[in-house]
């Protein structure tokens, strides 16, 4: 599998010189995560990743089309949203804050590892990820990993800055 290392060494040059800047437009429902507690990220083209959370990791859920719902670590959720209104259960009403790096991929992209319709990539928190040609690849501000929204859900939630 393609590691984390391998795509920000091979996609930071590209997006330097040709990615876009992006923020979240839309609010995001989130609360506490269950450690173990086993999220399967699903958006409208299929299953994207599997992570499982840890003690302090939040559970956010894009207000989407397919409502896809992922796992975040304390310290970049505090970074990435602040409280809107608090909901019943433990849920909240987020305001995203921030930005994101994003290109879109292309076959050229995904041919660079050998790859045609899907290419597997390690995403940050070690499990599986895929990214197709149309979707997104972005890094935040600390370019530190990189993961894939798909296209239809990266329409719905983003715009450029």
């Amino acid at each position: 599998m393609i590691t984390q290392q391998d795509m920000l060494t091979h996609f930071l040059p590209i997006l330097e010189k040709s990615g876009k800047r992006y923020k979240k437009k839309s609010m995001v429902r989130a609360k506490r995560a269950q450690p173990g507690l086993v999220v399967i990220t699903k958006t409208s083209d299929g299953e994207e990743t599997k992570n499982t959370a840890e003690a302090g990791d939040w559970l956010v859920e894009n207000q989407t089309s397919s409502n896809e719902q992922y796992l975040v670590k304390a310290e970049t959720f505090q970074k990435k949203y602040s409280l809107v209104q608090s909901l019943e259960k433990g849920w909240g009403s987020y305001q995203p804050k921030g930005e994101t790096k994003g290109l879109i991929v292309n076959d050229t992209h995904l041919q660079a590892f050998g790859a045609t319709k899907i290419l597997e990539f390690q995403a940050p928190w070690k499990d599986t990820m895929i990214v197709k040609p149309g979707d997104m690849l972005v890094v935040p501000p600390e370019k530190n990993e990189i993961y894939r929204i798909a296209k239809k859900e990266f329409g719905e939630t983003y715009v450029e800055i």
